[in-house]
């Protein structure tokens, strides 16, 4: 992590916070990844906030999707803007499939203010919010946990769903046997959970508590005949109107609805849209799990119930997660700050310019 011993508020004042993706990674701990969490949809169910919808460019031809939006938590906290992409045959190249840049605007004066790395808070806020969503909607108690993926996403669920809650067993399923058989080793030795490797989606998904879909599948990756009563099912990869790791019999099926933003999930959750343009459900079915988190809308509402959580991400988990950030970051002295301005002594009219 950088370390500037010269920047003093001043500096902060008139300079721009730069934070890379170390430094962000470790300022962003899995409790200030829940905190900011707890934030933001605290925030969204007490209606004191809105973001702008967010835009999705969707290219087919490697399956990537880029997407870019800006949101404002609060009055004290300015505006901030994440753009970035998810590009699946990332993992066949040795890179991250998510990569993301954050700027962060001043709130008085609109200027910007902070550079940041956004990959790592969109891979851990995205963890923390489904951990926030089996706080409020899974039945109470240890759980056993699936897992459908084995990327960045399923690895940092696991450490999340660790951290929150007390998790009993995880089973990992993948379609290539080599990389699932490794990737349940090697977070076993880092977790000390009993983490096992499935041969199917149905076997991962038996009897589990929670199941976490962590895919970029366009065709559904479970059935709901293969799910439990009383399960808590998240889709974190049904981003966008062509990917949709579930089926309509589980959106049948589930008791509760939830997104994390209803706009979002209408436009860019693909089980959602299908159910909302077949007439499976109505706009009315859908609730935000931070209406959950203030206790507007009713979590479960019975042990044997099957919950379903879309989430497509939104700004206010980013503008929370940014705020927090910042503020840890200043208080710590740490990043380093660069200027855009020109020096105004070597500033020329622009009429003195020599034309090339």
């Amino acid at each position: 992590m950088l370390k500037n011993s010269h920047r003093d508020e001043v500096a902060l004042s008139n300079g721009i916070l730069v934070l890379n993706q170390t430094d962000v990674a470790t300022l962003f701990d899995n409790n200030s990844a829940f905190e900011s969490q707890l934030t933001a949809f605290t925030a969204i169910g007490q209606g004191t906030v809105g973001g702008a919808g967010k835009v999705m460019l969707n290219h087919p031809a490697d399956n990537s999707v880029a997407f870019a939006y800006a949101a404002r938590l609060s009055e004290s906290f300015g505006t901030i803007c994440k753009f970035g992409s998810l590009n699946p045959n990332n993992a066949e190249r040795g890179l991250q499939t998510i990569s993301a840049t954050i700027l962060a605007l001043d709130a008085e004066t609109g200027r910007l203010q902070a550079i940041m790395d956004g990959t790592a808070i969109t891979t851990r806020r995205t963890a923390a919010a489904s951990a926030l969503a089996v706080t409020v909607l899974a039945n109470p108690g240890a759980i056993r946990v699936a897992i459908l993926g084995y990327g960045v996403q399923a690895r940092e669920h696991i450490r999340m769903l660790q951290d929150r809650s007390t998790v009993t067993e995880v089973r990992v399923w993948g379609r290539s046997e080599s990389k699932r058989n490794a990737f349940a080793a090697e977070m076993a030795a880092e977790t000390g959970l009993e983490i096992f490797p499935t041969k199917t989606a149905r076997d991962a998904v038996r009897d589990a508590d929670v199941i976490v879909l962590c895919t970029t599948a366009n065709t559904p990756v479970v059935e709901s005949e293969w799910i439990s009563k009383g399960a808590t099912v998240i889709s974190v990869g049904s981003i966008s109107a062509d990917r949709c790791e579930v089926g309509q019999d589980l959106i049948e099926r589930a008791g509760r609805v939830i997104v994390d933003d209803a706009r979002s999930a209408k436009s860019q959750a693909g089980p959602i849209i299908e159910a909302l343009r077949s007439g499976l459900i109505t706009d009315s079915d859908l609730v935000g799990l931070g209406e959950i988190v203030v206790h507007k809308a009713a979590g479960r509402r019975s042990p044997d119930e099957v919950i379903y959580y879309n989430t497509t991400g939104i700004g206010m988990q980013d503008a929370a997660a940014t705020a927090l950030v910042i503020a840890k970051a200043r208080a710590g002295n740490l990043g380093y700050t660069i200027r855009l301005e020109q020096d105004p002594s070597l500033m020329q009219p622009h009429d003195q310019l020599t034309a090339t």
